[in-house]
């Protein structure tokens, strides 16, 4: 084995190990994912979507994806909410936050004030017991083996997994709300996808039932 063999040895070992933990999630994957489609769905006035770290990196991602299949979404700083920028938020409002431990500072106060001035709050974090998930008003649980973090510190297969899981909630939103290609077209103008001109066909609409009978 020479050096560059070496070297392909362990990205490909990254990848495989982020490969699995993506291939994981499928399994793990349930019905808190169709509560949190309602809840959205049902939801009147804006979707925050925020996190700090690379988390925050997850949340900016997930906002733009979300907004481009059809469901306006605004990535927001929870940092920037405790220095004023949750005044944004209304009663009408939902919440995403994002933290894999579900334990930092900024985020599970943002969530709290975010409650307390009537929104609602889905955390997503690594488990149902987390001080964010037991604070929030809907809680999913995203988890991967230590394995698919470097070293089983640094955050990248769990991110890679949290925003799987965010890619599958905008295919069941943007098929929920029967968003066209047309419609998306009207907000993707540029580059190489704004000169197609032969459309994929329309995905089949889902029925995501409302939130009144997801709560009861």
């Amino acid at each position: 084995m020479n050096v560059d063999d070496d070297i392909l040895a362990v990205a490909r070992g990254r990848l495989q190990a982020e490969a699995e933990a993506v291939r994981a999630l499928i399994d793990t994957i349930d019905g808190t994912l169709v509560t949190a489609a309602s809840m959205i769905l049902s939801a009147t006035g804006k979707l925050f979507i925020g996190g700090s770290g690379t988390s925050g990196t997850v949340a900016r991602r997930m906002a733009h994806i979300l907004s481009v299949t059809g469901t306006p979404s605004l990535p927001f700083s929870p940092m920037d909410g405790l220095h004023g920028a949750s005044g944004a938020i209304t009663a009408d409002d939902l919440v995403l936050l994002i933290s894999n431990g579900g334990a930092s500072d900024e985020v599970v106060q943002l969530a709290r004030i975010a409650r307390g001035r009537g929104a609602r709050v889905i955390a997503l974090t690594r488990s149902h017991d987390t001080p964010l998930a037991r604070l929030a008003d809907h809680s999913v649980a995203v988890a991967v083996h230590p394995s698919a973090d470097i070293g089983g510190i640094v955050a990248t297969g769990i991110t890679i997994a949290q925003s799987a899981w965010g890619d599958a909630l905008a295919e069941v939103l943007m098929r929920g709300r029967g968003y066209t290609w047309a419609e998306f077209m009207t907000t993707h103008p540029a580059g190489a996808v704004g000169r197609l001109e032969d459309l994929p066909a329309d995905p089949s609409r889902l029925a995501v039932p409302p939130f009144e009978e997801v709560a009861r």
